[in-house]
């Protein structure tokens, strides 16, 4: 069994945002791989599902990002899961946009998300790193990242998120490589 993480805020008013792309990605693999409907849970939102042979469970937490890792602790703790088992879905500043990359472990960067899952569980997790790409001054940071998709950006967003969850097959197989180049190939379809 995996657990499946994406980061987000919770609420309708969050729900364009860039640093919303986390739950997008999760919303997109749920919707079209056929998971289970939404339940209340671990602080959060969990749709379970298979992708191949592998049950993943999928979680959203509504604690808000800064507190993510209380979310995410508990359904570890819950399922008796070992870091190697947790995947989590985020944005990314020091990627261009719309590019997905794969890594285990590794620093926050700064993301409130990543900060507190780490705090509460260590830094030893692969992350499905979502570019949202740097706005060019660390003052307009925040505003980007909490700023919605712009309307000339909603058909790259659409395209990426649905590469994502054409291939994330390959995530559950752990063939890292394969996710990244085949999702990669249908963005340049």
């Amino acid at each position: 069994m995996q657990l499946w993480v994406g980061l987000g805020n919770p609420g309708p008013q969050y729900a364009m945002h860039r640093h919303n792309v986390g739950f997008m990605a999760l919303d997109v693999i749920a919707e079209m791989h056929g998971f289970g409907s939404v339940q209340k849970k671990f602080q959060g939102w969990i749709q379970e599902g298979r992708l191949g042979s592998e049950k993943i469970i999928l979680l959203k937490p509504a604690t808000f990002m800064n507190e993510s890792g209380r979310s995410v602790g508990e359904a570890m703790r819950f399922y008796k899961l070992d870091m190697a088992a947790l995947t989590v879905f985020h944005d990314e500043l020091d990627l261009a946009p719309f590019k997905v990359k794969v890594k285990n472990g590794g620093g926050t960067a700064g993301h409130n998300g990543l900060r507190s899952i780490d705090r509460h569980l260590g830094p030893d997790f692969r992350r499905v790193r979502i570019g949202i790409g740097h706005p060019g001054h660390k003052d307009r940071v925040t505003g980007h990242v909490l700023g919605n998709y712009a309307k000339a950006e909603q058909d790259d967003l659409i395209q990426m998120l649905g590469a994502i969850g054409a291939e994330a097959e390959w995530l559950a197989e752990g063939r890292d490589d394969r996710f990244m180049s085949d999702v990669a190939i249908r963005q340049q379809g």
